[in-house]
């Protein structure tokens, strides 16, 4: 193998190395995003932090209230996921009338885990 050859060859390595590198990342970002929206999905029907169903209708939820509005179409209602989780951490700085309890300004909920409820309600 000439000298080209050998550089061709191995620039051919370096890019499959890169490839294969990127792929797993993307593996490993799949499989945590899953972890989040499943930690999320819990969060929302733990009666002692998120408790959603207390007051609203989230798919294949039992028991769930009929105060709030259905957890549904929630990427179209919140195009901007920001304002989505805003509204979960203190519902009251858009609403100060709200029955909704400022889960995170009250620390009833982490910052993480307004986050993973944030994840889970937006793929609602």
């Amino acid at each position: 193998m000439n000298s080209k050859s050998r550089s061709i060859f191995g620039i051919c390595l370096l890019i499959a190395a890169a490839s294969f590198s990127l792929f797993q990342v993307n593996m490993s970002f799949a499989d945590s995003t899953d972890d989040v929206l499943a930690e999320g999905r819990e969060l929302t029907e733990d009666r002692q932090k998120g408790n959603c169903l207390a007051c609203h209708i989230v798919a294949d939820g039992e028991f769930p209230g009929t105060q709030g509005p259905p957890l549904i179409f929630m990427q179209q209602r919140f195009p901007d996921k920001a304002k989505l989780r805003a509204r979960i951490y203190d519902a009251t700085a858009a609403n100060p009338d709200t029955m909704m309890p400022p889960f995170g300004r009250h620390g009833i909920l982490t910052d993480e885990e307004v986050d993973k409820i944030t994840e889970y309600v937006y793929t609602l």
